[in-house]
């Protein structure tokens, strides 16, 4: 069997693989297969055949499967409102308790109440915010 004919066939092998998978990482073998079919239908040895099959699949898979992956992955959806003061830094204003209190979080003053009801936060300590409930934040002491 011709050695171009081996390849085209890895070729195809790799690139059906690569359709149930999804893993980016198989289509690039198979586009360096596929590469070294065509070298190898011009007459390439078989020894310069693996060397050029090795070069195109580490290129293949070090440079371009990171861009692949990069845009199969949806991005990360903004938080807007009340869900993007989740995880923020506050300032106590007043006493917090698990009964109430306040808190300023950026600039704005806020209920709040203590994420922990037993514990008893102190005016000017910062914390975070854990959670928002309407108009209540849910605050945890910084350590």
């Amino acid at each position: 069997m011709d050695p171009w004919l081996i390849w085209l066939i890895t070729a195809a092998v790799l690139a059906a693989t690569e359709i149930l998978t999804l893993t980016a990482a198989l289509g690039m073998l198979s586009a360096a297969a596929l590469i070294t079919g065509g070298l190898a239908a011009v007459g390439l040895p078989v020894p310069l055949q693996f060397m050029a099959f090795t070069v195109v699949a580490v290129a293949g898979v070090v440079f371009l499967r990171p861009v692949a992956v990069r845009h199969l992955r949806p991005p990360q959806a903004e938080r807007f409102g009340i869900d993007a003061l989740v995880g923020k830094a506050a300032y106590a204003v007043s006493e917090v308790t698990g009964l109430g209190g306040r808190v300023r979080i950026d600039g704005e003053e806020w209920t709040a109440r203590a994420y922990d009801e037993t514990l008893v936060i102190p005016p000017g300590t910062t914390v975070d915010v854990i959670e928002i409930s309407g108009a209540t934040a849910f605050v945890y002491p910084r350590v």
